[in-house]
């Protein structure tokens, strides 16, 4: 059971920064400095796929409303990409069954993806757009920095990753009435405004 505790984190980084999480361990594995990463995350193709993608992700996760879209696009992404590395951490290591490991990571991945989707709905509520490029930021350094702790001390980064996804889950209970009230507020715009245009156009 010894890659479990990868699992763990690589699937809470999963559904944050999927690319980043393919892209930091294909990296460390391909340049030797850990011998947990499988060959197929290797890859030279892999690995330009995920630096695109990521550069994209970089870019769209900082841009209000845009980055809630870009989330929406990913709910299926991050917890299947969760659950594939999880798999191959575990045939790589052969301490857990790749099914059991694939459960893990993918649910720990929708779980963090859930957190980091609603938490950006709620920043998107505040008119001003400088909160997004802080949080985007700082989940980008915090996957990176977590990712990497975890290639040492898996034990220590499963636990942090533990951490923050239950203190995730417990704010975004809480964020969940500003959620609603700024969907319906949103909705009782259009509606007045579709009311309006179609006023507008009636003939006199």
């Amino acid at each position: 059971m010894s890659v479990l505790p990868l699992v763990f984190t690589s699937g809470w980084a999963s559904g944050i920064n999927a690319y980043a999480v393919v892209l930091l361990l294909g990296v460390f594995g391909a340049t030797g400095i850990s011998d947990e990463v499988p060959e197929a995350l290797q890859r030279p193709d892999v690995l330009i796929v995920a630096g695109v993608l990521f550069a994209c992700e970089a870019v769209a996760d900082k841009i209000p409303y845009v980055d809630s879209v870009w989330d929406t696009a990913h709910t299926v992404i991050r917890p299947v990409s969760g659950a594939v590395v999880g798999a191959l951490l575990a045939g790589q290591s052969g301490s857990l069954p790749d099914l059991a490991a694939g459960a893990v990571g993918g649910s720990t991945a929708l779980a963090s993806h859930c957190v980091k989707a609603g938490t950006r709905m709620a920043i998107n509520t505040s008119p001003e757009p400088f909160s997004n490029i802080v949080v985007s930021m700082a989940e980008d350094l915090g996957v990176a920095g977590i990712v990497s702790f975890a290639m040492f001390h898996p034990q220590a980064a499963a636990i942090i990753a533990a951490v923050l996804l239950i203190t995730g889950l417990v704010l975004l209970f809480f964020l969940v009435s500003r959620i609603r009230r700024f969907l319906r507020r949103r909705a009782q715009r259009r509606e007045e405004k579709r009311l309006a245009a179609h006023a507008g156009r009636r003939p006199d």
